[in-house]
């Protein structure tokens, strides 16, 4: 995708995006199900009615995230992101086990079903729609650092997938007139969404938990401290520990400078490496605490 476009594609805009799309796509399915009679269909439209949950909590989470740090939250509201992610992992979890139990009561009573081809037809537009914005908010999502986007993108190419499923077993059904195929494939999907809602559910504990930023990212951090090392040549980092709260990437580093250094020199290569950091790593927030060499804290300073 490009980056321009995902720019301007703002999480909040893409969430209200998603709200609408779930409203048709829950109108498309519920009425394929209505023409058909499918337990897969309807255990589509019940993804769908939980894609729309899941959408106007992540945007209420993501306008929370967006304000300003004050009294109370001096760090921000960043983490306000993972109760999203959290929330719509809970969601899907619940709607796997709708999908199972209503797929299991149709394999026990087997039914016929009745216009396939419109209700086909209905559910491949609906996914159409998911499959698309789902594209979206993914590139969107990898932009602007946004857990509470690609968890309802995620969500989304769930749905998608489950959608694929169902029309598979749906094609099955008509080739075959074997019914029992749609329950079975509900089923099957019911187990992927599953698996996909315990993955969000544990992505978001792990935020929530002040989880370290990515491999790629602390090797960035790494590389420019590095390099300001080999430039100086007389100082040390260490103790470098990082965080990632939603949009938000936080480092602190201790800078260890040679005892003779004035504190305005220290002070001007610590706003440099500060600019590095953050240059190598944008909306990184970057604490370096300033230390004699050989000197840790809680030590006496070395004579």
């Amino acid at each position: 995708m490009n980056t321009g476009w995902a720019q301007r594609l703002t999480p909040k805009r893409l969430l209200q995006a998603s709200v609408g799309v779930a409203l048709v796509t829950m109108a498309l399915k519920v009425l394929a199900w209505w023409l058909t009679g499918s337990v897969g269909l309807l255990s589509d439209a019940m993804e769908s009615a939980v894609n729309l949950a899941g959408a106007m909590f992540g945007l209420w989470m993501v306008t929370i995230a967006a304000r300003p740090a004050d009294a109370d939250h001096p760090y921000g509201h960043h983490k306000a992101e993972y109760f999203s992610s959290g929330f719509e992992g809970l969601l899907i979890i619940a709607a796997a086990l709708g999908i199972a139990w209503a797929a299991i009561d149709r394999w026990w009573h087997p039914q016929p079903l009745q216009a396939l081809d419109w209700g086909l037809t209905l559910a491949l537009l609906a996914s159409a729609l998911n499959g698309m914005l789902a594209w979206l908010m993914l590139g969107a999502a990898r932009v602007h650092r946004s857990v509470a986007l690609e968890g309802d993108a995620r969500h989304l190419m769930t749905d998608v997938w489950t959608s694929a499923g169902v029309l598979l077993g749906l094609l099955l059904v008509w080739g075959t007139g074997w019914f029992w195929l749609d329950p079975a494939m509900a089923l099957l999907m019911a187990a992927n969404v599953l698996r996909e809602g315990a993955r969000l559910v544990w992505r978001a504990s792990q935020g929530l938990m002040d989880e370290a930023l990515p491999v790629e990212d602390q090797q960035h951090i790494r590389a420019v401290l590095d390099d300001v090392t080999r430039r100086q040549g007389a100082v040390v980092f260490d103790h470098v520990v990082t965080r990632r709260a939603g949009q938000r990437g936080f480092a602190d580093v201790h800078m260890h400078v040679p005892g003779r250094w004035t504190l305005d020199q220290a002070a001007e290569l610590r706003s440099a490496v500060e600019q590095a950091l953050v240059a190598a790593l944008p909306g990184l927030t970057v604490t370096i605490q300033l230390l004699p060499l050989g000197h840790e804290p809680g030590e006496a300073p070395p004579r």
